[in-house]
């Protein structure tokens, strides 16, 4: 059982954690210095705006993780493009057709950006929004 200390110490943790990886995460994308950085840095803002109360976390040796009820989505960056990967992504309705890589996989779904490609906003944050009320619901296809 824990005592009162540990169950007021328990938030105060979560908060420094997701600190820590927001401030690991604009790292990333100052280090980027490139388009990949400034798409990485819209699709982040997307998602926050899209899920004000999503946690930002710093996971698999440095990949960046937005969660809400669970993993949205992450945020790879590659020479060749960005990433964002849906966690439940095949269970999300996109008609859209936005995803367009992982396509065989059961679960995972991903998007990949290249340099010079307008991103669907309007899609994107429907998926975003999607995705958050699969996790709440819990349920997949």
């Amino acid at each position: 059982m824990k005592t009162p200390a540990a169950k007021a110490a328990a938030p105060a943790a979560a908060d420094a954690a997701a600190e820590s990886a927001s401030t690991l995460i604009d790292q990333r994308i100052a280090s980027l210095g490139d388009w990949r950085g400034q798409t990485l840095a819209r699709l982040r803002a997307l998602i926050q705006e899209a899920v004000p109360e999503v946690v930002e976390e710093w996971k698999w040796m440095g990949t960046p993780v937005w969660s809400h009820g669970g993993i949205l989505c992450t945020g790879e960056t590659y020479k060749s493009v960005v990433k964002t990967t849906f966690a439940k992504g095949a269970s999300l309705p996109d008609p859209a057709k936005l995803f367009n890589s992982s396509l065989d996989g059961k679960v995972r779904r991903a998007i990949d950006f290249r340099e010079g490609e307008k991103i669907d906003e309007k899609a994107l944050t429907k998926l975003i929004k999607d995705a958050v009320a699969l996790n709440l619901t819990g349920k997949t296809r």
